[in-house]
């Protein structure tokens, strides 16, 4: 059965949340005359619901944003306003992105690389719009790279977003993945719980937005995953037979999925 390397995207393959989808909100509601701003604290909370459409449509219930914008009644008006909002925010995102001013994660397209020679396969489940994820993995994989993922999954496929396991599911019927040869990279709870309810393990590399969040389930919490040529990672956590030095390896890789096979058997056979 084929092994998968499966990415999230924004705060996974680049710090996009921060430096892309705020700053892009921010400049769409100057844009529209609308006296609202996300500051970074407000933002980090608001990242735990999971899709743009649905961060904006949850300020219908602020009472501050209420005081400033005259929210309709009809939630129908309301979700109407909340797309048209997106899709100006949605080009702004793109431009920010494809401008290259958003630097990819450390380790992150190394480790793309290495897994797709080792004969990984590589996917992409995120909560955001398909065109902002493929610009995101194209500026950050490079155009190539990218055209080698299997998969490209996004937030619109599904029904319930993350913490769901929705799109973690959709990848594995769609690519005819085994869930317990699966390793999933996520920066969020929302996501780690969305691929463990999934049965996949999952690897977080956390970020500014989210390194309070409780990140339990993980088999591993790392800062990032590393060059060889920077300063060495910081491991938060470890559940798993991996021992990254200075940054994370293929090594690494292979060993979490062998102890997600170890624990998938033992499960099975009813040794825990």
């Amino acid at each position: 059965m084929k092994k998968a390397l499966i990415f999230d995207c924004d705060g996974v393959l680049a710090d996009t949340e921060r430096d892309g989808h705020l700053v892009a909100f921010n400049q769409m509601w100057r844009e529209d005359g609308v006296n609202w701003q996300w500051s970074l604290e407000q933002y980090a909370e608001k990242v735990k619901i999971g899709g743009g459409k649905e961060r904006m449509f949850s300020l219908g219930q602020d009472k501050d944003f209420r005081a400033i914008y005259p929210v309709p009644e009809s939630e129908e008006t309301w979700w109407n306003i909340v797309i048209g909002w997106h899709k100006r925010k949605s080009a702004i995102y793109k431009e920010l992105i494809t401008s290259g001013s958003i630097p990819s994660r450390p380790g992150i397209k190394r480790l793309a690389e290495a897994a797709l020679a080792d004969g990984w396969l590589l996917a992409v489940c995120s909560t955001s719009a398909i065109a902002s994820v493929e610009a995101v993995l194209h500026q950050v994989m490079g155009v190539e790279l990218a055209s080698q993922f299997a998969g490209v999954f996004a937030g619109d496929m599904v029904k319930a977003k993350k913490p769901a396991p929705d799109i973690y599911n959709l990848a594995v019927a769609q690519l005819n993945l085994d869930p317990t040869n699966c390793i999933v990279v996520e920066d969020s709870r929302n996501g780690l719980l969305a691929a463990t309810a999934a049965g996949m393990n999952c690897i977080v590399t956390y970020n500014d937005l989210t390194k309070d969040e409780d990140f339990s389930e993980a088999a591993i919490v790392l800062s990032d995953f590393g060059e060889p040529d920077n300063e060495s990672i910081t491991i938060a956590k470890n559940l798993t037979q991996a021992q990254p030095d200075k940054y994370f390896s293929m090594d690494d890789l292979e060993k979490i999925l062998a102890d997600s096979r170890i624990m998938n058997n033992d499960v099975e056979s009813g040794r825990v």
